[in-house]
């Protein structure tokens, strides 16, 4: 079971991002979105996502690589296909995950979510391991921010049109409560 504490998993591996900021003022976690991520595409494993939400990623180390080089982005956490959690940006912090983006008529996703990448790609299966580690993790957010409720969605959901992730691999029924978007 995990714990949040001054809005850190305490069970969850640690890679500061300074890819971050305040949230506004009038903010508050109440919504959480799915995403789906793997470094280079297709590929899962190695350290690359941890060096893209750090900034150290070597534009060198992969064609791809120097396509998104600059690229400053981040998300409150990955979960890796094995279930190992890990955590960029406290959830009192803005991380830079969403992008353009709208969930019921709300602007600026980024201001009031918590982004959750996982290891994968829209057209591969995720891992039973990541689906139990998202639920555990889904539990210990609902607690510690209560207004996230049944507000779970898909970066698909968010930015229709510009992500698809985490796509039509990602099972939504075998998310807690399936308290999520009908994908």
């Amino acid at each position: 079971m995990y714990s949040v504490k001054e809005h850190w998993v305490e069970q969850a591996r640690r890679v500061l991002s300074p890819n971050r900021n305040a949230r506004p003022k009038d903010g508050g976690v109440s919504l959480l979105v799915v995403h789906g991520i793997s470094l280079p595409p297709g590929e899962f494993g190695g350290p690359w996502i941890d060096d893209l939400f750090s900034n150290q990623l070597d534009p060198s180390g992969h064609p791809y690589f120097a396509e998104i080089k600059g690229m400053q982005v981040s998300s409150h956490f990955l979960i890796r296909r094995d279930g190992e959690l890990v955590q960029y940006v406290p959830c009192d912090e803005r991380a830079w995950h969403a992008g353009r983006s709208s969930w019921q008529g709300r602007d600026a996703c980024n201001d009031y979510s918590i982004g959750v990448e996982l290891e994968g790609a829209d057209d591969v299966p995720y891992s039973q391991d990541q689906y139990r580690v998202l639920n555990e993790l889904i539990k210990a957010l609902r607690a510690t921010y209560p207004k996230i409720e049944n507000n779970i969605v898909g970066h698909e959901h968010i930015a229709p049109g510009r992500k698809t992730d985490p796509g039509p691999a990602f099972d939504w029924s075998q998310v807690c409560d399936h308290a999520v978007v009908d994908s």
